[in-house]
């Protein structure tokens, strides 16, 4: 099984946290020697506070821009950090491990600067940085670290911001297109609307305007034009009805191929299962209601990474099961009409439902429809 997607802010959280972590590894022999081997206040004091320091504006800058925040005044606070890491081999010394506080800003500059400012940064960095070592007297295999270690963090650092930044897009377009779906379906309604009653009420219309003009001087050509209308207006009435019953009615083959398609489109792997020539006409409809509900449910409400839809005959009943394993990101029922709709609808027909989460992440929506022979 595949892992569910968090929110944005979540992965920010772990980004900031995880990195935090990685830095506090890099400073954390030095500082425990200044605070607990070397025993001078003063110097461990100046030690906690520059560490924190660059750790909080470091984790505040790697938060504004994971949230699409940057702008050109956190220049001033990789500056600020790199000043900071620069001066503490400088007033503390090399060892036990300071020399490693020149690394700590590489990891910021392909996330404050431009990508094209970064590389020059970056190349800059990379030849400066070794060359402040040696004047420091860091150790050789110190000094070629750091030649490796600049530019790899700062990849590092752009290349954790932009994945973030692909997984939100990756977010956003999967809304956009349960979205589209669902007004692409409303669009091919009014269409269809439009065209049956804009045609049969602008007759009738006309129909009413004769009538009028010779209401005082043509009684009989009245009753013939009401006779007109009242036979249009049945007419638009039953076509009406036909395009609401079109609309109703579905097949279950047709709307398992569009859910398919559509889940794939989303990124949620799902494969069509294969429907019996023989399945009973009676079962499409109420099944394809569930089947549309149930793929709605998945795409809005849940960060599901695939969907696996069933379909079986058993007892006299036909069945059909969507489990996907986007539960627990959102209630599926949390007081929505969706899923009771379904629920009336399938009672309604003899049938059974039921949905809700049935454990390990899975969330499951499962009908039966009875045969014929169970008063279809």
């Amino acid at each position: 099984m595949q892992p569910r997607i968090p929110r944005p802010a979540v992965i920010a959280v772990a980004v900031v946290a995880m990195t935090m972590v990685t830095l506090l590894g890099l400073l954390a022999p030095a500082l425990a020697h200044e605070t607990f081997e070397r025993g001078e206040a003063g110097r461990a004091l100046a030690a906690v506070v520059s560490v924190a320091l660059v750790l909080g504006l470091y984790a505040r800058l790697l938060w504004l821009n994971l949230m699409r925040r940057t702008t050109p005044v956190h220049r001033f606070g990789l500056a600020a950090i790199a000043a900071v890491c620069w001066a503490l081999p400088l007033m503390l010394g090399v060892e036990p491990g300071w020399g490693n506080a020149l690394l700590v800003p590489a990891g910021l500059i392909a996330v404050v600067l431009p990508l094209r400012e970064a590389a020059v940064v970056t190349g800059l960095a990379t030849v400066l940085t070794p060359v402040y070592g040696l004047v420091l007297g860091l150790p050789a295999l110190n000094v070629l670290y750091e030649v490796v270690g600049v530019p790899a963090a700062a990849f590092s650092g752009y290349v954790q911001v932009w994945l973030f930044h692909v997984v939100q897009e990756l977010r956003e377009a999967r809304a956009e297109l349960a979205r589209s779906a669902v007004g692409e379906e409303r669009l091919r309604f009014a269409r269809d609307l439009h065209d049956v009653l804009g045609h049969s009420l602008q007759a009738v219309a006309l129909r009413a305007e004769v009538a009028e003009r010779f209401l005082e001087r043509d009684q009989g050509r009245v009753r013939k034009e009401l006779t007109e209308i009242q036979s249009m207006a049945r007419d638009s009435v039953r076509d009406v009805r036909e395009i609401v019953r079109g609309y109703r009615a579905t097949s279950l083959r047709t709307e398992l191929d569009g859910i398919s398609a559509v889940l794939r489109a989303a990124g949620i792997r799902c494969e069509r299962p294969e429907i019996s020539p023989e399945l009973p006409a009676h079962v499409h409809e109420p099944l394809g209601w569930v089947a549309r509900e149930a793929t709605t449910n998945v795409l809005r409400h849940s960060a599901a990474t695939w969907c696996m839809i069933t379909v079986w005959a058993d007892g006299g009943r036909y069945w059909l099961e969507i489990a996907n394993d986007g539960a627990g990101r959102r209630a599926h029922t949390d007081g929505g009409t969706g899923l009771a709709g379904l629920a009336e609808r399938i009672a309604a027909s003899g049938g059974e439902f039921s949905a809700g989460p049935v454990g390990d992440g899975t969330f499951r929506v499962a009908a039966a429809v009875p045969g014929e022979g169970e008063g279809a």
